[in-house]
């Protein structure tokens, strides 16, 4: 639950410290800018409190890795939700009113983490889980959109050192397979879920498990 919290602060907290020109960059995800990545964790942090508040009777069918779906293909930026998400962003104008909103609605999300019985099932895209697996799932995803925020942004923050080693250990299981020790934290999940290529010498390294490679998640 820490944990979640500590992530999800960092990464509002950079948001908040972005310079207006840096919201219309390209962030580390296809297709979207700083802005439309925003808005999306504007969505997240939606679907944070809407799970929070949505207790079930069902036994739990997912746990914080299983959560996770892997798909064949990345992201095209065609998909009907991404583009609403780019339409949403550019409705906003201003990016002081992207950051009210995240702040507004992203400052609810930690104390409703923190008060939450870590044990209670929740449901969430068909699935449930219980309150402490869902919010572990969600610091690896806020520390890939941390990432993703930072990725052409040389003076902002990375996320926080306990979130990355969290969420590799989190993707390794995924994998089924473990990066090397010359593997960064960093760079095991850029390279593990495609957000970077590997260079040689880490295709060398990676060995068998390069044939898993990239994991694209959703």
């Amino acid at each position: 639950m820490d944990l979640f919290s500590h992530s999800w602060t960092a990464l509002r907290t950079a948001v908040a410290e972005l310079p207006d020109e840096d919201f219309a960059r390209p962030s580390g995800c296809k297709g979207w800018l700083v802005r439309d990545l925003v808005c999306h964790l504007v969505i997240d942090a939606q679907d944070v409190l809407i799970t929070l508040a949505t207790p079930v009777e069902r036994e739990p069918t997912r746990d914080a890795v299983t959560y996770w779906e892997v798909a064949e293909t990345p992201p095209s930026g065609d998909d009907p939700l991404d583009a609403l998400t780019v339409r949403l962003a550019a409705a906003y104008g201003e990016p002081w009113l992207l950051r009210f909103h995240l702040d507004d609605v992203g400052s609810a999300a930690g104390p409703a983490a923190e008060l939450a019985d870590p044990g209670l099932w929740v449901g969430t895209r068909d699935e449930v889980l219980t309150v402490g697996d869902y919010l572990s799932a969600y610091v690896l995803e806020w520390t890939l959109h941390h990432l993703d925020l930072v990725a052409n942004l040389p003076d902002a923050a990375d996320p926080p050192a306990e979130g990355l080693a969290r969420a590799r250990e989190m993707l390794e299981k995924i994998a089924r397979a473990t990066f090397p020790p010359s593997f960064s934290d960093k760079d095991a999940l850029l390279v593990g879920t495609g957000r970077r290529a590997p260079t040689d010498a880490e295709m060398a390294d990676l060995g068998a498990p390069a044939a898993k490679l990239p994991l694209i998640l959703g």
